[in-house]
């Protein structure tokens, strides 16, 4: 009898949390975390005195340098990677190479080269690489997904998809280490592979032209300097007689004050940079264009300053139309002291106050030719991303099992999604429209091509 899966995880900031209280409690008896590393070791305190007042043991501690020779003396199975973006072609590599599956937060990576390191080691190794697209995971995604798979819209014509960031959760990726397009590759790569695995997931097609347009229209030193704002703190966490709502003070927020507030003097890293300051190269206003293999295509909008957070989806087909309408956040609303809510509403809904101007909620509808529109029930799962986070866990650790809609992602839809966000950067530099299979991704490039032997397995 085997015992249970050996994991390790590398970096262990807000997004590790998920993990780490799976781990610890639900999957406990059949995963353990034997290792960790995260450059900051103040984190790995914190975390520790939170494993520790759960009653669960500390893991090891390690130097991601040296992942390789980690998972071949402690047997680690399975290697969860949490890192920042810039870092998920090393880490990934690593595992790879050192004889571990990997677990990658999206997106797979940020840029081309990236892409054909994970390739070539995916290849060589035969090792798997899972991409934790969590959305597909959301009963409303899913119910889209069923329609289409069903034949309800007969033929996809063409996608429509506009995805809101408010002015608390769009901000945030002003404030982090997302701001730098070399750390991020900016939302097209960062936030939008989500979006665009869904499109790809709920075609069933490969993306095969990209024309994208926009820029920095809001946050960033210039926009201030454009509407008079005048001075400003360079961070939030700071003292102030009149609180800005655009200011994030890490000691407000229990797990931010512990995970980066309390540990900059191990890094000096600052989790709460002004959005209106200096340094930011990511856009936060986007439109893209993008053709389908086969004939479809779609336009998509980001908007990263909204006055409230959601996404709207229309479908249509030779037989009619869906529409997905979901509102995360209706409002940002301020407490008496200036302060905001929740920082990112789908993660954590459970804490977004309700506005009844816009009232949180999901509403699909389908409506044929010639017919009159109904509306698709959409089962309620409690849980972060709209109930997904439950459901991606249990695939993780438990094995995904018969799934016929193909919820589990690999790494050739990691990669998929990010020729979309490459693409379109690319296309935003260049002013052109640029074709997915003229990338540099490498051996990748197969995924994106329509007899591809790797496409062909996956599908």
């Amino acid at each position: 009898m085997t015992g249970p899966t050996r994991y390790a995880l590398i970096g262990t900031g807000a997004r590790a949390q998920m993990y780490l209280e799976a781990l610890a409690g639900t999957y406990a008896d059949q995963a353990r975390l034997v290792a960790w590393a995260d450059p900051n070791l103040g984190r790995l305190d914190w975390n520790e005195q939170r494993l520790a007042r759960a009653g669960q043991a500390a893991p090891e501690r390690f130097d991601a340098a040296d992942l390789g020779a980690t998972i071949g003396r402690m047997a680690i199975d399975r290697v969860i990677v949490t890192a920042p973006d810039y870092a998920h072609a090393d880490l990934v590599v690593a595992a790879l190479e050192g004889g571990a599956d990997a677990i990658v937060e999206k997106p797979l990576t940020t840029d081309a080269e990236g892409v054909r390191r994970i390739a070539d080691a995916a290849e060589r190794t035969g090792r798997s690489v899972t991409v934790t697209f969590n959305y597909r995971y959301a009963p409303r995604n899913t119910a889209l997904k069923r329609i289409i798979a069903a034949g309800e819209l007969g033929e996809i014509t063409s996608v429509h998809f506009e995805w809101l960031l408010d002015t608390s959760h769009g901000a945030d990726y002003f404030r982090r280490w997302h701001r730098r397009k070399e750390n991020s590759g900016g939302l097209l790569v960062h936030k939008s592979s989500h979006h665009f695995d869904l499109v790809n997931w709920w075609l069933g097609d490969r993306p095969e032209r990209v024309f994208a347009t926009g820029g920095l229209r809001f946050y960033g030193a210039d926009n201030a300097a454009h509407r008079g704002l005048g001075p400003r703190p360079e961070r939030g966490t700071v003292d102030v007689a009149e609180r800005d709502p655009f200011l994030l003070d890490l000691r407000e927020h229990e797990v931010l004050r512990g995970l980066y507030y309390e540990q900059e003097r191990y890094d000096g890293y600052l989790r709460d940079r002004d959005v209106f300051g200096e340094g930011i190269t990511i856009e936060d206003n986007l439109s893209l264009v993008v053709d389908y293999a086969r004939g479809s295509s779609m336009t998509y909008a980001l908007n990263a300053h909204s006055p409230w957070e959601g996404y709207t989806v229309s479908v249509n087909g030779t037989r009619g139309r869906a529409e997905l309408s979901v509102v995360e956040r209706g409002a940002i609303l301020l407490d008496e002291s200036g302060r905001q809510q929740v920082v990112d509403p789908s993660a954590r809904p459970e804490e977004v106050a309700d506005d009844s101007g816009r009232p949180v909620g999901e509403r699909l509808v389908v409506q044929h030719h010639f017919g009159a529109a109904h509306e698709i029930p959409i089962p309620h799962v409690a849980g972060g991303h709209g109930g997904a986070d439950t459901a991606l866990l249990r695939d993780l650790f438990d094995g995904a099992g018969d799934d016929p809609l193909q919820h589990a992602a690999s790494w050739l839809d990691g990669v998929r999604a990010m020729a979309v966000g490459v693409a379109g950067n690319t296309s935003l530099a260049t002013g052109m429209p640029v074709r997915t299979r003229d990338l540099p991704f490498g051996p990748a490039a197969d995924a994106l091509r329509p007899a591809a032997r790797a496409l062909a397995a996956a599908s």
